[in-house]
């Protein structure tokens, strides 16, 4: 326990450091607005206590507690020496975060513009803000395991992950279509081919990486005469993978939606594809293949690496994006206003602080406070769920097993997403009234 608040005493004092850090690196550029600084900042505070997880699961922290004289008992641990490392510090210092952005997104509740007394909070006092993080997790592992916090805690993850997998969705799309449409507007603007042929790889990429996944799929995860729910789950989701890119090309739907195009699709096809793996690779019966587990750790292989990219990828996304008329931006229900570079420059909230940032939300939020904080807890939990590889925690032997509920919370998942980006092609057609320009 001792290791464990040294950790906790090191990351103190870092955590004090940050908010100057951080605005003297963002507020260096020309441009820096207290939105973007305010996102990267509580970004950061995900990605240390991601980190911080990270090294409590390892095999390393848990040789190092057995030296210490408080975890000694007889030949084994104690209790609280127990619950100091392994899944059960990945479940405590994750389940501090989680609260720890409820409780902003309850806070930050119908905040308008930064005019609002709560904006220093959203924007400000880092310091504090870190503070109490690291109370809530030193305060987490107090809480008695009961034979239930493990349990329910695994339970709240498999839900808030589902939930977070399609908000990669949402962003995935976004972020094909931004990049879509900037290649074309450049494209039109130079007369260079060279922006088309670029649109034309990256799309051939995506469909190549994904066909070939499935086929790897096939290989290792299907046999002759058995596995047939795997050969259900691939096919299921090759057809519909299809089905949906010859969508996004019919006459109709580029009329109705002229965004929509193959680049978008073959992205989509190849998050189906990770999430088929996924699916499978959480599986309890003889259908899975052992090539990508790393020695014997069967918390952390090939495919928690990859969901933990993605994960990384769609978090900085969100914190950097700063187009109001996004389609994150409309499901959000943020307001739809213009980003602006206000030259009066006004506190991004931090008292005593060197660097101000300029203060863009003045007349309006340019994203949803409330709502950005509940992703975030939806995005902890997600990356728990990733850490444990979505096993099912075996309270008795303090193991993970296989989690049957995780395969078809990820396969569903998998069906929602290819369902919700066809009725982006549809819904148009089927609602002309409607505007969803």
């Amino acid at each position: 326990m001792g290791a464990l608040l040294s950790v906790f005493t090191v990351g103190q004092l870092a955590c004090c450091c940050s908010s100057a850090a951080c605005n003297l690196a963002f507020c260096g550029l020309q441009s820096c607005f207290s939105s973007i600084v305010s996102r990267i900042m509580y970004a950061m505070m995900l990605f240390l206590s991601t980190l911080l997880s990270w090294i409590m699961m390892s095999p390393w922290v848990t040789e190092k507690l057995k030296e210490v004289p408080f975890c000694k008992s007889g030949s084994g641990y104690s209790a609280m020496c127990i619950q100091a490392v392994g899944y059960l510090s990945t479940y405590r210092i994750l389940f501090a975060q989680t609260i720890f952005f409820l409780m902003f997104s309850l806070i930050m509740l119908n905040v308008k513009s930064s005019k609002d007394g709560r904006a220093a909070i959203q924007n400000g006092f880092w310091g504090p803000k870190f503070l109490v993080l690291i109370g809530l997790m030193v305060g987490a592992f107090f809480i008695p395991e009961a034979d239930t916090f493990g349990q329910v805690w695994m339970y709240a993850g498999l839900v808030g992950g589902f939930l977070f997998i399609l908000i990669q969705l949402i962003l995935i799309i976004d972020f094909a279509h931004s990049w879509a449409e900037s290649w074309v507007e450049k494209m039109e603007q130079t007369e260079s081919r060279w922006w088309y042929a670029g649109l034309v790889f990256f799309t051939l990429l995506h469909y190549i990486a994904a066909i070939t996944g499935y086929v790897f799929l096939y290989l290792y995860y299907t046999t002759e005469n058995g596995c047939g729910l795997q050969k259900f789950f691939i096919s299921t989701n090759l057809i519909v993978c299809f089905i949906l890119s010859a969508l996004s090309i019919l006459p109709d739907v580029q009329e109705a939606q002229p965004r929509s195009g193959l680049l978008q699709s073959s992205l989509i096809t190849l998050y189906t594809m990770y999430l088929t793996w996924s699916a499978m690779n959480n599986s309890a019966d003889n259908c899975k293949p052992s090539i990508f587990q790393h020695g014997n750790d069967k918390t952390f292989d090939s495919m928690s690496l990859v969901g933990l990219g993605i994960w990384f990828a769609c978090v900085l996304y969100s914190s950097i994006r700063t187009s109001s008329n996004s389609q994150v931006g409309k499901i959000t229900m943020s307001e739809r206003i213009l980003m602006k570079d206000t030259s009066s420059g006004n506190s991004d909230g931090e008292t005593g602080g060197i660097v101000t940032s300029n203060d863009n939300e003045e007349d309006g939020v340019t994203y949803s406070w409330s709502f950005f904080h509940f992703m975030f807890a939806l995005a902890t939990l997600y990356v728990m769920m990733t850490l444990t590889n979505w096993y099912k925690p075996d309270l008795k032997s303090g193991n993970l097993n296989q989690n049957e509920g995780s395969m078809w919370i990820k396969i569903i998942s998998s069906w929602l997403c290819c369902l919700l980006y066809i009725w982006t092609l549809i819904a148009p057609i089927i609602l002309p009234d409607r505007d969803f320009s």
